[in-house]
């Protein structure tokens, strides 16, 4: 009987190319290992109803992701830790693999890896090739700190131990994840039991809310100015990156996520995705969970780096009506551009603009913010600078929050900061 976990399913693309009438097609090393556990543990019936379940996800691969990762922890606890048939799990067994997504096993926690399995063959993906496990990879991970791993590098030291720590966010996502998996099963006639993960009790134990919003993901005014004119400075100096201002200026501007500059199966943004009313621009977007949705646009960005970008592709000033000409293109005019090398753009800003602010004598705490800084955060910035100048219904919309009350709590911390200043310049000593 196996002792160590191993990753059970594979990428959201080969997962479904799956034939899901047969277990044929699955990786042998998968199939190899659910065969070695004794047949009371019903292991390959716990995989196939786990796959059943993830299939009917696989429509979206950021759900699919998401719900694998929480599944695939509950299957390989009940087989490995509980030594249980995972169709038989009961509320206490849900307790326990609660408790331990808590406080797992050193063996089952390591670092962020990319990749599940490794293929081992030609450049090509062929029939022959076969593929291993990444002995690297781990049910949970430690994701460092990334101001920790900044500071670690400028400094040439080692990072050291980081300690695991599930974030009530994730284990609100096992509750649903996992309820969901046992009310499937339920629904599909595999069990008549009631569903365990619903029966829990005393489920504030695991679920500690969070009662303050995290608000610390926006850069300040000045890290904020050293990344547009860094962006700025890296235009001039090279035309390839008038591509990369337009990008920091875009995604701050009209408060993207990545997603929405990279397009989705059934969308892809262009210069047409700009409409103007008569009086007033807008961007039409089609967002998380398909939703359309159309952003305000404000005059700066259409005359500082709209104009200014389209002049680069030798386009006129502004965009025409339903315009086809992509919003994003590759150096050689391909359409579209993938997230990760959005990311690494931006990050390349960002790191050049932390370089820009050690020249300049910048102090670390006027520099610190900047080192944990993601592409998401320009996102936030925007959103921090604007709220005390807009109404909260009208960010709301443009920032596509579902409830008001997300854009009130994230950006509308008046009370705060109203708080945080009365008692800046009370002393401690000589109050009499």
């Amino acid at each position: 009987m196996p002792a160590s976990p191993i990753p059970l399913f594979d990428t959201y693309n080969r997962f479904r190319d799956l034939n899901f009438s047969r277990m044929s097609d699955e990786l042998p090393v998968v199939t190899q290992y659910l065969l070695s556990f004794p047949p009371k543990l019903k292991a390959q019936d716990g995989y196939l109803a786990v796959r059943g379940f993830l299939k009917s996800y696989s429509n979206n691969e950021a759900t699919f992701n998401s719900y694998r990762t929480h599944v695939e922890r509950l299957l390989l606890w009940s087989l490995l830790i509980a030594k249980k048939p995972l169709l038989e799990l009961r509320r206490h067994d849900c307790e326990s693999f609660l408790e331990f997504c808590l406080q797992p096993h050193p063996e089952w926690i390591g670092p962020v890896v990319k990749s599940r399995f490794t293929r081992v063959g030609g450049r090509k993906a062929a029939e022959t090739d076969t593929y291993i496990i990444n002995d690297k990879w781990r049910p949970f991970n430690v994701k460092i700190d990334k101001q920790i791993r900044k500071v670690a590098t400028e400094n040439s030291k080692d990072v050291g131990d980081v300690a695991y720590k599930m974030s009530a966010g994730s284990m609100g996502q096992v509750f649903a994840v996992c309820g969901s998996f046992f009310q499937y099963t339920i629904d599909e006639g595999f069990t008549t039991e009631a569903n365990p993960v619903r029966a829990v009790k005393q489920k504030s134990n695991f679920k500690q809310r969070n009662t303050v919003m995290n608000s610390g993901k926006a850069l300040t005014p000045l890290q904020w100015n050293y990344v547009i004119e860094t962006a700025e400075v890296m235009a001039q100096e090279d035309p390839r990156h008038e591509r990369t201002l337009f990008i920091v200026a875009t995604l701050f501007s009209l408060y993207l996520r990545v997603s929405d500059l990279v397009g989705r199966d059934n969308w892809q943004p262009t210069m047409g995705s700009f409409e103007f009313d008569g009086e007033n621009w807008w961007f039409n977007v089609v967002g998380k969970g398909n939703k359309a949705a159309k952003i305000s646009v404000r005059d700066e960005y259409i005359e500082d780096y709209l104009k200014r970008y389209r002049a680069t592709l030798s386009l006129p000033p502004l965009p025409s009506h339903k315009e086809s000409t992509p919003l994003m293109t590759t150096v050689r005019g391909r359409a579209g551009l993938s997230d990760r090398y959005i990311r690494a753009l931006i990050q390349m800003v960002f790191d050049k603009s932390l370089q820009r602010m050690k020249d300049e004598g910048q102090t670390d705490l006027e520099m610190d913010k900047l080192r944990s800084a993601s592409l998401h955060w320009l996102r936030h910035t925007a959103a921090t600078f604007d709220a005390p100048f807009r109404d909260i219904k009208d960010l709301q919309a443009d920032l596509r929050h579902e409830n008001m009350s997300t854009t009130q709590n994230t950006y509308y911390n008046s009370l705060d900061q109203k708080r945080a200043k009365s008692i800046k310049g009370l002393g401690i000593k000589d109050r009499g």
